[in-house]
C-alpha cells in the first residue's frame, strides 16, 4: 500500500465532491495541519546579519542621505 499526499481546497465544490467520493470508497482520508513555526524577531534579525542584509551608516543623517530623506 502506498501512502499520497493531497492538497485539497475544501472550500471549493470541487474539494468538497473529491472528498466525499473518497470517503464513499472508504478510503482513509488524514487531514494534516498546515502550522508553521515562524522565527522570532532575534532570530529573524540574526538571520538578516548573517545573509547581509543591513547596513551600517555613521549617522541618523547618512541613512536619510543614503534612503533619499
Amino acid at each position: 500500500m502506498a501512502t499520497y499526499s493531497l492538497k485539497i481546497n475544501e472550500r471549493s465544490t470541487h474539494g468538497q465532491a473529491l472528498l466525499t467520493y473518497l470517503e464513499a470508497l472508504k478510503i482513509d482520508v488524514q487531514k494534516i495541519p498546515n502550522v508553521r513555526m515562524r522565527k522570532s524577531s532575534y532570530a529573524r534579525s540574526m538571520d538578516d546579519i548573517k545573509h547581509g542584509r543591513i547596513e551600517k551608516f555613521e549617522s541618523a543623517d547618512d541613512m536619510c542621505k543614503s534612503l533619499g530623506i
